[in-house]
């Protein structure tokens, strides 16, 4: 019998993690259209992981490399397992889809192609087509196509086959870009006698290309879904004339030109289409083709309508109030008597916002200071520093442009608050600042007053709604003076100071949670209370994992709460026998970084921005912050107890077979402990 591993590898783990959010659309107990959703957000994370793994794997393949230097993994091994894994999913995954469909039509749902129309419908759909989508469509023929350049990756591709019936021209062909920027991938037709109808965009397309293609003599066509998947490393020139916002955008506009990682098509296109596509679009048997149904993209279900039926939805979850400021419009005075730390999205995120504006018009506040590292599109977080800016306080922003997938934005928010007045602290090459902080400087009694706000999670407004995350509001004043000393360190990265409180990556954090640990491994030796409670999304750094290990051989009891990657095996004897790791996926994306340490009795909790990766601990700027305050301690533990105690959407992770459900045991209780701590706060709000 062969010995278990102990070690799994990250981009095999990444897909477990996936596959948990395949397991929710495939559950049956979770109301139809949000399982819809969850294939959808299936969808976008495997395209991230095809732009962004598969495309490193394939580059350290490329580069000769034969093992992996953190993990020693091969590459080669890893790529087959991984594409492998992922063909297993995809059946699931279009399998889960028509179940889906199937009983959407129980529920008189119906989605339409362009055959399938009444002729009610097709007369609506032809107006659509004719006043508002029409003028977004610009076809190119393929004849003509002289680069691939020109495909976006995230978007679909019709390849359409231009014939003529009467046989007096060769058949042509064409590609059409589906703009899902402008328009929903759904499109709702009127009802008819209670029965709703979906068309998808790719088939009012499909229906309009004779209005298309009117002025050639073609009068039969035809249209195959093709997606096209680049690679989404950004190369950073060195050209030290260029600022590096300037660099930044010339390499957002590499990636638009990435070499192709995965091809995907209609298993109907023809074969001379698919072989001449191939070959205008320079793609290879290398570059991952995948035959496919007749739709892709189904990342677009993540905006699936709700069609009016709330038993077809979750019930809604509205913000809650914080019991200490729900009466109170002077925040920064309730923060100056006692910490509050906000969970969102169970409490409401406005309180930034609030705050950020109250402080803007207060006459002793003399400045604000802000990381990002993910704004929402039209930020009001962002707006309100403007604002701050405008009323004559110093504001000082650190915005990270290299937040993947949001540098763009990130650029453009800082070139708007930069006309605003507003110091923007220049980034630093090779490090991302991934740590949230919040710093309102106050004029109290002739002192420099300092409230601070740490957070686990983006000071974004629209992720706050979905992402679990915990916020401390603070007027500690040593706190205050360690947030500002990272400021200055962000603006001076080579002389780090010390930090009493903090513990600060990329220069002590992972020293300083081996000290912790090694901590209650000299108390489990002494006979002494020995554990840890933590919880992250992902757990790959190989020194964590060697330490965590030597903890469970001491006997140090480790509980571990895991959303994403996780390389560490549980019970295994002689090496994780003490260490138990589950992981929770429901309607919120639990995001938040807690570490708790028995400490022979006297507790230590942490907040962090930062998994415990290699990336964070060496190559990020991340801040774990302490937790004084006893009755926040004590809530951060009812949070913790209740998510281990999930036997409803807690997994076992990394335990055979693999993703099995927690279970209640007998005479338990069932507890989903989102909802569960959904009802605590709404309780706690609702106290007079």
């Amino acid at each position: 019998m062969a010995a278990p591993k102990k070690i799994l590898n990250r981009e095999i783990s990444w897909l477990h993690f996936n596959d948990r959010v395949l397991q929710e659309a495939m559950d049956a107990n979770n109301p139809l259209i949000e399982r819809l959703r969850f294939l959808g957000i299936f969808s976008n994370n495997r395209d991230e992981f095809f732009r962004v793994r598969i495309a490193t794997l394939r580059r350290m393949i490329e580069l000769g490399k034969t093992r992996d230097q953190n993990l020693g993994f091969a590459p080669k091994r890893i790529l087959k397992e991984a594409l492998a894994l992922v063909a297993v999913q995809e059946k699931k995954y279009n399998e889960t889809f028509l179940k889906i469909k199937d009983q959407l039509r129980e529920n008189q749902i119906y989605f339409v192609n362009e055959t399938e129309l009444s002729w009610e419908q097709g007369r609506f759909v032809r107006q659509f087509f004719t006043e508002h989508l029409r003028p977004f469509l610009f076809p190119i023929m393929l004849k003509n196509l002289k680069s691939p350049e020109f495909l976006r990756d995230k978007f679909i591709y019709l390849a359409v086959v231009l014939h003529d019936s009467k046989e007096r021209q060769e058949d042509d062909y064409a590609l059409i870009m589906v703009p899902t920027h402008r328009f929903s991938r759904f499109l709702l037709l009127p009802d008819d006698q209670g029965k709703k109808y979906i068309m998808m965009l790719d088939d009012v397309i499909r229906f309009g290309l004779d209005e298309v293609f009117k002025p050639f003599d073609f009068d039969t066509f035809a249209a195959y879904t093709i997606k096209f998947t680049r690679d989404a490393e950004l190369d950073i020139d060195n050209d030290i004339s260029k600022s590096f916002y300037e660099l930044m955008s010339e390499s957002i506009e590499q990636r638009k030109r990435g070499l192709p990682v995965r091809f995907v098509y209609d298993n109907e296109i023809l074969p001379l289409l698919l072989k001449r596509l191939l070959k205008k679009l320079k793609i290879s048997e290398d570059d991952s083709l995948r035959g496919g149904g007749r739709y892709h993209n189904f990342r677009d279900f993540i905006g699936f309508p709700n069609l009016g039926n709330d038993s077809l939805i979750y019930p809604a979850m509205k913000p809650l109030s914080h019991p200490l400021l729900k009466n109170n419009t002077n925040i920064l005075k309730v923060i100056r008597h006692r910490d509050i730390m906000l969970h969102y999205p169970y409490q409401s995120f406005q309180y930034i916002v609030d705050l950020l504006r109250e402080a803007s018009i207060d006459p002793r506040v003399r400045a604000i200071k802000m990381t990002f590292y993910r704004a929402a599109r039209n930020s009001n977080v962002i707006n309100a520093l403007i604002n701050a800016a405008r009323n004559g306080k110093k504001v000082t922003v650190f915005l990270e442009i290299q937040a993947r997938f949001d540098e763009k934005a990130n650029i453009y928010w800082a070139g708007r608050l930069k006309e605003e007045g507003v110091k923007i602290i220049k980034n630093l090459p090779g490090y991302k600042v991934h740590a949230k902080l919040m710093l309102i400087r106050r004029k109290e009694e002739g002192q420099n007053i300092y409230y601070s706000h740490i957070s686990t999670g983006n000071f974004n407004e629209s992720t706050a709604r979905v992402y679990a995350d915990d916020g401390l509001f603070t007027a500690n004043q040593e706190i205050g003076k360690e947030v500002n000393m990272l400021f200055h360190l962000l603006e001076s990265p080579y002389t780090p100071p010390q930090f009493k409180h903090f513990l600060v990556a990329p220069y002590y954090m992972r020293r300083n949670i081996i000290r912790l640990l090694n901590n209650e491994i000299k108390n489990a030796k002494a006979g002494r209370e020995a554990w840890t409670i933590i919880k992250l999304n992902s757990l790959v750094d190989k020194k964590l994992v060697r330490k965590l290990s030597q903890a469970s051989n001491a006997g140090v009891k480790i509980q571990i709460i895991c959303r994403g990657i996780c390389v560490l095996v549980p019970g295994i004897p002689g090496f994780s026998e003490n260490i138990e790791i589950v992981g929770v996926v429901d309607k919120f994306l639990e995001h938040s970084r807690v570490m708790v340490f028995a400490n022979g009795g006297n507790q230590l909790y942490y907040i962090s921005s930062a998994d415990w990766m290699i990336r964070n601990f060496d190559h990020r700027f991340e801040v774990a912050c302490p937790i004084y305050d006893r009755q926040i301690q004590d809530e951060m533990m009812f949070i913790l107890k209740t998510q281990l105690a999930d036997n409803i959407k807690a997994r076992l992770i990394n335990s055979e077979p693999i993703n099995q459900y927690k279970l209640p045991v007998k005479g338990e209780k069932p507890m989903r402990s989102q909802f569960y701590l959904y009802d605590y706060f709404k309780g706690l709000a609702e106290e007079k």
